[in-house]
């Protein structure tokens, strides 16, 4: 048990009002504990705060009653018998009348009403007898912001958890709530008290039962508040912070929780509805949603004809005025953009449901729906119509889509009073009994371009087939042969359809995008009814593909006929993989697919082929089937070219190859990804190639590798495996390895005995077919999974070393893949030939390769000054002083050391210290911490200014993202906030030797941390701002004199930028914003690029909103700047100019003379 000293010591802290806000908190967790530990008893702790409790002394007995009911709170799941909590419910009840301790009162009523039955609750008796003290003692809105809240939060509870015991106070406590809520401005209480007037209504739902007495004064208390207008607070604990959405919605729920409130909700929202606000508007509308549809359908009855009046006012007013004719249009009537016309169109469709007669009756009788048929037949064409009618015009195409979409009832009136009309302004009859349709042909081709009449026609169509869609009953279709919609359809299809057709006549014509539209949206539609309700023969079906599939294939010219045919059969494939429509599959695979398969690969192999292309792999995503026999017509074209540009080395054929495979990688390969079941596609591929490549004697591709074919036959080998699963990838590893080592110039088992500059002259003696089987194996060796197994892997690793110093990046990247992925021990299986991946790098720091010292011990980390001094004396002096091998070897080492550095290895701080030796003219320099090492050379560097820009470009390998390996999509093994710990580790260094060596190493180094501040998250430089600002600023200008930096300068002017936009990033930067503006002002007149001048005056105007004392002095210098801007040859200078000349004019004094 406490003991009660310690006892009356936590009690004491927490009632002292003196103590420390921590002490408190401190002291009534002790209690809770001792409580919850059953050291403690409730009636012990309350025999002890007696004299708290009931002291006259204000101060102490509100501290007092609130200790009691913090602890309460703290034991919400501690079971209490039922005495223990009738006895404090008790208390805390009479409390209430306790106005000095009402907040202790409230706590404990609040946590004894929320406990749960599984320890103990309060009884209903007591729970009424809360309310009743509620009511008679609490003057709500006289509170304080905090009490009223548990105010609020108490009577809740009360109606949510008690309902009947509370239900039966009736008036009084309807009265004490509205007396209670009325004129509550606080957000969070706002939130509650909305919540509480639903609640209360849902207590009350019978229309004869007390609320409806006070429904009236109720919802003026609620009216007030709408529409909402607020600006969010920002609260400390940003979880807490009450949003105007929220307070939208909880009033939203408060409206339509009884239909007591129609009477005076319906004319509220219909008058706001005409608001000029947008707001107002779109929060009309979604009240009105949700008020229909809990009000009912009598209630509303009497609104209908005031409601169709404001929704078609909102409807015709926020369209847009003018339809788009795209190919992403053609995907189906969604709802438009504009989120008002979308609202009301959804309340529409909502009370057309609802009330379908009487809203109906309103459609078809509305004078401005038929003063738009009325003058459609004036207008051939669709840019003759006026821009105004234009809305009108699509205004009436969504009302009847949305009407029509309805119901089933609502679409048969459509097709009834509307789609007999448009037919007629049209000029198409029906069929006759024979089945042949009553039209003239010339007569249709005279009135053919009623644009007007032919989208209203779409919509209609448009609607009525996604209702067949949506429908539970589609499979019982034949049930509903006497539908009116199906018998009107099926009766003027044949004509609909010649209707369509002849829009492309229009459009040959050249009267406007609408015709092309129109007739290809039209003749989508026709094709795309589901099961039984088709509207369309086969034959018919078939001509639409055929007349599809004409344009792909002969109207190249025509770009938006082209897309739109494209798009519609790629609608149609999908439909019939979707409703699994059988006998349109084989039409579409013979007429579509197949024709396109086989004119893709004939004829023109120009600037049409990629269009083919296009054609071809957007018909394959339309369903498996259709992609199924797209790959393999793909794979037989690829694997026919590789064979012509092996063989006898043809330029025409790696031309052809190279689209081919791009095609294969950017469209087939991603769709094959998000699909299942296609694995073993992909495992062939890549067999397939090796298999090709093995058996292709003599091989001649050697000047082909310029098309590059090789690229893009390594980036669909790379994506092809990385898709694959560990056991395929294992399959392609062995395939691809076994070629290799039978087909490269010297056996692999020999690589780790030859001398050092002897691999090197071999592998540069070795065949272009070595070259092309050894890129590929690097290919497959980047994309596998990390659980991959690589055979031989000592031996790859030295041929991947000898082959980057010839150049070849793709071995290089290969090499950081393999050390990013290699085991760091060793495991079971392994065997001699494999290794760990401190084996790898011993490998790589030792190797002769890198002109190491022979000699040298193989632990690189006990003699690093002897691994440094050597690797980088023979860098210079050891291999020819060949500039070219040096940068190859510089480069190979940026790809290991990423590879290390994403997976987190320290060995990568060997690598980085070479880079900064590199980075260095003279190794003599007095360098700080871990690169102490470095500073202990004698000798001095010779190395050419290109392997030095080499060593600095090295770091944007380090630490930059990367699409071609060492990415989440090949696999690689990421460290969580690598960059972070390498930025935080890097740059300290390249900051100690800015400062300490020569100008040439200093414009190197300048480079090199400007890659690593431009890579690195934004977020991690704003933490280190002020210490990272003189580098930035000295880069910047550093970098401002080379045209060959500018992309690195823009970069980094993007940092700046990024740190100016920044709270917490401006206020860094205010100490130094005199030498900020100098270097900005010169850089509004670098010449070299547009981006640069124009992102540096955006960086002036962001630094006018630093505080005045700090930019003022400045402002002279800056508007003399900003009026050469004004004279830039480009536009976007010159608008930004003109922005921050308004900027800094505010600050300016009035007497500043431009």
């Amino acid at each position: 048990m406490a003991e009660p000293i310690q006892l009356s010591r936590y009690i004491e802290s927490f009632v002292d009002s003196s103590r420390s806000l921590t002490q408190q908190a401190a002291s009534l967790e002790a209690i809770a504990s001792l409580l919850k530990n059953n050291q403690l008893t409730i009636e012990t702790l309350v025999r002890e705060m007696e004299g708290y409790l009931t002291t006259v002394d204000n101060i102490i007995r509100a501290r007092g009653i609130l200790l009691l009911g913090e602890v309460l709170v703290r034991l919400a799941s501690k079971p209490l018998d039922d005495a223990t909590i009738r006895s404090l419910i008790g208390f805390f009840t009479d409390r209430l009348a306790d106005w000095r301790a009402l907040r202790g009162a409230l706590v404990g009523c609040l946590a004894l009403m929320r406990r749960k039955s599984s320890g103990g609750m309060v009884s209903g008796s007591d729970a009424k007898a809360v309310a009743e003290s509620y009511l008679q003692n609490l003057q709500v809105q006289s509170l304080g912001q905090y009490e009223r809240k548990l105010s609020f939060e108490l009577m809740e509870c009360l109606l949510e958890r008690y309902p009947n015991a509370v239900a039966s106070l009736g008036d009084t406590l309807i009265y004490g709530i509205c007396e209670s809520v009325d004129g509550e401005k606080d957000p969070h209480c706002l939130m509650l008290t909305f919540h509480i007037i639903e609640v209360l209504s849902r207590l009350f739902p019978d229309p004869s039962d007390a609320l409806a007495g006070f429904a009236h004064e109720l919802f003026e208390i609620l009216g007030c508040y709408f529409p909402i207008h607020f600006t969010h607070q920002k609260d400390e604990d940003m979880s807490m912070t009450i949003k105007r959405d929220d307070l939208a919605r909880a009033l939203m729920l408060a409206f339509s929780s009884t239909p007591l409130f129609e009477p005076y909700a319906i004319p509220l929202l219909l008058e706001k509805l005409s608001s000029s606000l947008p707001s107002a508007k779109l929060d009309s509308l979604r009240y009105l949603t949700d008020c229909t549809m809990k009000y009912g359908a009598d209630r509303m009855a009497k609104h209908i004809e005031a409601i169709w009046s404001s929704l078609k006012e909102a409807i015709f007013t926020s369209l847009d005025s003018v339809l788009l004719f795209t190919p992403e249009s053609l995907e189906g009537s969604d709802l438009p953009k504009n989120e008002i016309a979308a609202e009301a169109l959804s309340l529409l469709q909502k009370l057309i449901v609802q009330n379908t007669k009487l809203f109906l009756d309103l459609i078809v009788g509305d004078e401005d729906i038929s003063m738009i048929f009325n003058t459609i037949s004036y207008y051939k064409n669709y840019h003759e119509i006026p821009l105004e009618r234009k809305q009108r015009l699509n205004a009436v195409g969504r009302v009847l889509f949305t009407t029509a979409k309805a119901s089933q009832v609502s679409c048969n009136r459509v097709f009834e009073c509307f789609f007999s009309q448009l037919m007629d302004i049209l000029g198409l009859s029906a069929r006759n009994s024979s089945g042949q349709p009553y039209f003239d042909e010339s007569i249709l081709i005279s009135k053919r371009c009623k644009h007007g009449a032919l989208y209203l026609s779409i919509e209609i169509l448009s609607a009525c087939r996604d209702m067949i869609a949506s429908s539970e009953t589609i499979l019982a279709a034949t049930s509903h042969t006497e539908e009116t919609w199906k018998h009107l359809l099926q009766s003027f299809s044949p004509a609909l359809t010649m209707g369509f057709c002849s829009a492309f006549i229009c459009s040959s014509e050249g009267t406007h995008d609408a015709a092309t539209y129109i007739g290809v949206k039209g003749l989508l539609i026709l094709a795309t009814f589901p099961g039984g309700y088709s509207l369309i023969s086969k034959t018919v079906f078939e001509k639409i593909l055929v007349t599809f599939v004409s344009i792909i294939n002969e109207e190249y010219s025509k770009r938006l006929s082209w897309k739109l045919a494209l798009k519609a059969l790629v609608e149609i494939g999908s439909f019939i993989e979707r409703y699994h429509e059988s006998e349109k599959e084989s039409s579409y695979m013979d007429i579509v697919v197949e024709k396109i398969l086989s004119l893709a690969f004939v004829g023109d192999f120009g600037v049409l082929f990629p269009l083919r292309l296009e054609a071809l792999s957007d018909i394959g995503t339309s369903g498996r089937s259709y992609m199924l026999k797209v790959v393999q017509g793909l794979e037989e074209a690829i694997y026919a070219n590789l064979y012509e540009v092996y063989v006898h080395g043809s330029t025409n054929s790696a031309e052809i190859v190279t689209h081919l495979l791009k095609c294969y990688s950017d469209k087939v390969i991603p769709w094959i990804r998000c699909e299942k079941g296609f694995e073993e596609v992909l495992l062939q591929f890549a067999i397939n190639i090796w298999n090709q490549i093995e058996s292709s004697t003599p091989f001649n591709a050697s000047q082909t590798n310029k098309k590059g074919v090789l690229d893009v036959m390594m980036k669909a080998m790379k994506l092809a495996v990385a898709n694959c699963s560990e056991e395929k990838q294992n399959i392609i590893v062995q395939k691809s390895y076994n070629i290799l080592s039978s087909s490269i110039s010297f056996p692999l088992e020999e690589l780790l005995l030859q001398e050092r500059f002897q691999i090197a002259q071999e592998v540069d003696n070795s065949s272009s077919r070595d070259e092309w089987v050894l890129s590929l194996f690097a290919a497959v060796t980047i994309a596998v999974h990390p659980q991959t197994h690589i055979p031989n892997t000592r031996s790859i690793v030295s041929l991947f070393m000898t082959t980057l110093l010839k150049g070849n990046v793709v071995a290089a990247q290969a090499l950081g893949s393999m050390v990013n992925k290699l085991d760091l021990k060793s495991t079971s299986g392994q065997t001699s030939s494999d290794c760990t991946l401190e084996e790898a790098m011993d490998i790589i720091l030792n190797l002769s390769l890198w002109i190491f010292d022979k000699n040298s011990s193989s632990s690189i980390q006990s003699k690093m000054i002897s691994v440094h001094d050597t690797a980088l004396n023979d860098l210079s002096n050891g291999v020819g002083s060949c500039t070219s091998l040096q940068i190859h070897a510089i480069l190979g080492l940026a790809w290991i050391g990423k590879g290390l550095l994403m997976r987190g290895h320290e060995k990568v701080n060997d690598i980085t210290m070479i880079f900064l030796q590199c980075l260095q003219s003279s190794g003599r320099a007095g360098i700080s911490h871990q690169e102490k090492s470095i500073s202990e050379n004698n000798y001095k560097l010779d190395l050419h200014n290109s392997v030095m820009k080499t060593a600095a470009d090295a770091f944007q390998i380090l630490i930059g993202d990367c699409e071609q390996c060492l990415n989440r999509e090949f696999h690689a093994i990421i460290r969580p906030l690598y960059k972070q710990r390498f930025f935080s580790a890097i740059m300290p260094v390249l900051q100690s030797l800015v400062m300490k060596l020569e100008p040439l190493s200093r414009s190197f180094l300048f480079r090199a941390s400007a890659h690593v501040i431009i890579d690195t998250p934004l977020i991690v430089v704003l933490s280190d701002t002020k210490k990272i600002i003189p580098m930035l600023l000295d880069g910047l200008s550093a970098l401002s004199n080379d045209v060959v930096d500018k992309e690195v300068l823009y970069g980094l002017l993007l940092v700046l930028s990024g740190i100016l936009m920044d709270k917490n990033g401006q206020e860094a930067v205010s100490d130094s914003a005199h030498t900020v503006v100098n270097c900005l002002v010169d850089l509004t007149r670098y010449p070299h690029m547009t981006l640069v001048r124009e992102t540096a005056v955006q960086c002036l105007i962001a630094i006018s909103g630093l505080s005045h004392a700090r930019i003022y002095p400045m402002r002279t210098q800056v508007l003399q700047a900003v009026i050469k801007a004004l004279d830039d040859p480009k536009r976007a200078v010159r608008r930004e100019a003109v922005r921050c000349r308004q900027a800094w004019a505010s600050i300016a004094s009035r007497s500043l003379h431009f």
